[in-house]
């Protein structure tokens, strides 16, 4: 999947969704938010992000001390600017070279990383905008399965511990329906010895989620409700539940 082409495609998209609505729109699944501030959320995200890149830096930056971070008043001039901070990431990464290591969230990673988050920030957040407006979201199946494997990623690297989102000796499993996926439509989530961790394996579970990977993507971030977007849910669901309420985004 070429990451950069698609981080400046679904900002293009998003900054479209954005720039037909009414500013002052709320955003359910972001509550308290109003469209212009997912707007601005999104376009500070890409330019925090290429600020840390460039200064390749190895301590987090206040969002507060983002240079540029702040759009323009007007619906056109924000939406431009929500683009150009995308560009901003890609143009990072070139600048420091992409296997340059960087502080992340997750600890230090090369620089090239920065891309495949900044993808699922604005794909996730295209969605909060489409269904803010009622509309279909809609996104390929490649790319939503490959945000279903980034999101399990980060929140097993983030977990508590000592509240784990599985029980020690359970497995979640989750399968797309998507024609094509192939084994990377399905992905096993353990917690055992070795602690959390996942695979594209195919195995059995205390619970099981099936659906689109589209449908998958949007319950998992929760987005959407298993039961809201229409996916089968196997075995003891609290399990699903849990690992709901532990991982939010």
């Amino acid at each position: 999947m070429d990451f950069r082409a698609t981080l400046l495609g679904e900002t293009r998209a998003l900054g479209d969704v954005i720039r037909t609505a009414d500013p002052e729109t709320p955003v359910p699944s972001c509550p308290g938010w109003t469209m212009n501030q997912l707007l601005k959320h999104v376009g500070r995200g890409h330019l925090w992000s290429a600020q840390i890149i460039a200064e390749r830096r190895h301590d987090p930056l206040d969002p507060r001390d983002v240079r540029g971070g702040k759009p323009p008043g007007d619906t056109d001039g924000a939406v431009d600017w929500l683009n150009a901070g995308a560009q901003a990431v890609i143009d990072a990464v070139d600048r420091v070279g992409a296997e340059t290591r960087v502080w992340t969230f997750n600890g230090p990673k090369p620089a090239g990383w920065w891309i495949r988050r900044r993808v699922h920030e604005a794909t996730v957040h295209r969605a909060d905008a489409v269904l803010a407006l009622g509309d279909t979201y809609e996104l390929p199946a490649e790319l939503a399965g490959d945000g279903i494997s980034e999101w399990i990623t980060l929140a097993a690297a983030g977990a508590d511990r000592h509240h784990p989102p599985l029980a020690r000796g359970t497995t979640l499993h989750l399968h797309a329906t998507d024609d094509g996926l192939g084994p990377t439509g399905e992905w096993t989530i353990t917690n055992d010895e070795d602690g959390l961790g996942w695979s594209h394996a195919h195995a059995k579970g205390e619970a099981a989620v099936r659906g689109s990977a589209v449908d998958l993507f949007l319950a998992l971030t929760r987005r959407r409700t298993a039961a809201d977007a229409g996916l089968e849910v196997f075995g003891d669901e609290a399990v699903w539940n849990a690992w709901l309420d532990a991982t939010p985004f």
